[in-house]
C-alpha cells in the first residue's frame, strides 16, 4: 500500500512534552498522519512571581516605542494581563515577535502588521530585521517568561535602545505520575520524543530517574534548538538529536516523518 498523509506516521508512538492545554494541536496533526501523541507534559505554565511589577509596566505601555513577545505563551499571558488593565493597545506601540507561532496568536487577538522573522525564528533572526538596526533611543518592553536568554535584550541595548523586560509567567516542573510512562517505555512504547524548551528537556530527565533514563538515552529526539540539541548531547543522548527547522507543530511533525522514512523496523 503507498504511503499518504494518512499512513505516514502509521505505528509511531510520539511523546509529546508541550504543557497541559498546549499539546492538542501537535497531537492531532501526529494523529492525523496515522501516528499516537503520548501526552506527557513535562512544564506547567504559572503565574508571575511579582503581577505587580507587571501590571505596572502595562500601565505605562504608553511610553513604550516597541513590544517584543518572545512566544506564544508570552503573547496569551501578557495579552490577557494588557486586557485586564486597558481596552486598546497605544496607537504608537510597534509590535514584534519571535516566531510564526507568536504571530498567529497575535493576530487571535487581532493584532496585525507584527515585526517577525521569515525562514529562521530566534532572536538573532529578529535582530536582523531591517526595522530593528537602528533603535537608538526607543523604550522597549520585552515579554517573557522568567529567566530566558539575554542576547535580545543587550543586543538592542548596545543599538542605544532602553530595554525593560516583563515576566509574565513563570515555568515550573509538572508533578507527575511516571510510572505508566516507564510501562509504556519499557515495552518499547515510545519511538520518538519530542521536546520544544530546555526547561521540559530537563525535567523530563529527572522526573523519569535513572530507570526511565535507559530508554530515554536511546529514544530519538526532536528539539526545536541547536541549543536544545547541544543539552540533549550533553546529557548523552545515543542518537544525534533531530533540529527542527522552525518553531512550530507542522515542523516538527515534518521532521518526525523524515525520521519515520529512514526506519525500516517501525
Amino acid at each position: 500500500m503507498a504511503e499518504t498523509e494518512e499512513t505516514s506516521l502509521h505505528g509511531t508512538a510520539v511523546l509529546v512534552t508541550r504543557p497541559a492545554g498546549q499539546a492538542g494541536a501537535l497531537a492531532a496533526l501526529i494523529e492525523r498522519c496515522g501516528g499516537q501523541a503520548v501526552c506527557f507534559p513535562m512544564l506547567e505554565i504559572l503565574d508571575p512571581a511579582d503581577s505587580g511589577a507587571l501590571l505596572a509596566t502595562i500601565d505605562r505601555l504608553d511610553g513604550f516605542d516597541l513590544a517584543v513577545f518572545i512566544s506564544p505563551n508570552a503573547v496569551n499571558r501578557a495579552m490577557n494581563f494588557i486586557r485586564s488593565r486597558r481596552t486598546t493597545l497605544p496607537a504608537r506601540l510597534r509590535l514584534a515577535c519571535v516566531g510564526r507561532g507568536s504571530a498567529r496568536e497575535l493576530g487571535r487577538f487581532g493584532l496585525e502588521n507584527v515585526l517577525a522573522p521569515a525562514g529562521r525564528f530566534n532572536s538573532e533572526a529578529l535582530l536582523d530585521l531591517p526595522e530593528l538596526s537602528s533603535v537608538a533611543g526607543w523604550h522597549i518592553v520585552i515579554f517573557r517568561g522568567d529567566g530566558g536568554r539575554e542576547v535580545l535584550g543587550e543586543t538592542l541595548q548596545a543599538r542605544g535602545a532602553q530595554v525593560e523586560y516583563a515576566e509574565v509567567y513563570r515555568r515550573g516542573k509538572p508533578h507527575a505520575d511516571t510510572a505508566p510512562l516507564l510501562h509504556r517505555w519499557a515495552r518499547g512504547g515510545i519511538d520518538i520524543v519530542s521536546v520544544t524548551s530546555t526547561e521540559a528537556l530537563r525535567n523530563l530527565y529527572d522526573l523519569v530517574g535513572k530507570l526511565g533514563r535507559q530508554w530515554l538515552m536511546k529514544t530519538p529526539i526532536v528539539v526545536l534548538s541547536e541549543r536544545t540539541a547541544a543539552v540533549c548531547r550533553e546529557l548523552g543522548f545515543k542518537t544525534e538529536p533531530l533540529v527542527a527547522p522552525e518553531a512550530s507543530d507542522e515542523a516538527i511533525v515534518e521532521t518526525i516523518k523524515s525520521w519515520r522514512a529512514t526506519q525500516k523496523s517501525l
